[in-house]
């Protein structure tokens, strides 16, 4: 049994598709048959069900597939620890990171990609929950997100910096000169919120009361478009303050509220290997100017 033929194996068990499989494997489909075929012969048992129209797998494909991707998982951590002893001049960082997130990191992907310039960086922007189905597939090394409300089953979260939701406006607002806003004062203007499951509108709804009424008269699951709406109207919107980090044309009020704290976290899956590539880029984020005088030494 060849690793190759584990991951011919596992490609086509996850398309159910030979055509499919070929294609992203960059072989012929009979190259990949052949394969598929050795291994079921060494095997001694048929993996999948083919006919004309579609490919399922047998009650013994079932039961391999989970191994052959642990089994893949752990030759791709070999590859990775040799890499990390070849001082960082190989390898890929896969970095997951929600929306909100992502005005503090522009100047730590730069930074690092200078320093390390035969890195291959793959950034995944996506809501929470999509990043830590990742993060638990092993698709993403680690996650840049704030702080969950509820800690996640086999996901470690470290503290990088302290951060609270804000009111966000633009500068010429009325609210533009304010120390704080209360909710009841949130309730006088109209409102353009994340979409719900955004980490900043999940917080916010954590917060406010039945009795609450706000005037809701959009709602965005993209945050730049988010404030470039906040930059041309006198509309208000709720994030964490880190979200405007290097923003122009907007301001942060802070809640006046109590519970309104998103702490920035560092998410990993618990007894992980960390790759060195990925301890070089949490440390040049900790010592960026968006974080260096909040940082958490964790790591």
């Amino acid at each position: 049994m060849e690793l190759r033929q584990l991951k011919y194996f596992v490609n086509v068990a996850d398309n159910l598709s030979f055509s499919e499989a070929a294609k992203n494997l960059c072989v012929t489909q009979s190259t990949l048959s052949q394969q598929i075929k050795q291994l079921e012969r060494e095997l001694g048992t048929q993996l999948f069900i083919r006919s004309s129209h579609k490919v399922a797998l047998t009650e013994a494909g079932e039961e391999l597939l989970p191994h052959a991707k642990n089994t893949i998982h752990s030759a791709e951590i070999c590859i990775s620890r040799i890499s990390d002893l070849n001082e960082l001049s190989s390898g890929t960082l896969n970095i997951g990171v929600t929306y909100s997130f992502s005005p503090i990191l522009t100047e730590t992907l730069i930074t690092f990609m200078r320093m390390y310039p035969l890195i291959k960086l793959n950034i995944f922007y996506k809501p929470m929950s999509e990043l830590m189905d990742l993060l638990k597939q092993r698709e993403v090394d680690f996650v840049l997100a704030f702080k969950p409300s509820e800690p996640v089953e086999g996901v470690e979260s470290h503290i990088l910096f302290q951060n609270s939701l804000s009111a966000i406006v633009r500068t010429s607002h009325s609210l533009a000169s304010s120390s704080s806003v209360s909710l009841a004062e949130l309730e006088k203007y109209d409102l353009a919120l994340p979409s719900k499951g955004l980490q900043a509108r999940n917080a916010f709804d954590r917060i406010i009361t039945p009795y609450n009424c706000f005037k809701v008269r959009i709602e965005l699951n993209e945050v730049n478009i988010l404030l470039n709406l906040i930059r041309k109207t006198e509309f208000v919107t709720v994030l964490a303050e880190a979200s405007i980090h290097n923003e122009s044309g907007v301001k942060a009020i802070p809640l006046s509220i109590p519970n309104n704290e998103m702490a920035g976290c560092v998410h990993i899956l618990k007894e992980s290997y960390r790759k060195h590539s990925m301890q070089e880029f949490i440390r040049l984020l900790s010592e960026s100017i968006a974080v260096k005088e909040r940082q958490n030494a964790w790591i």
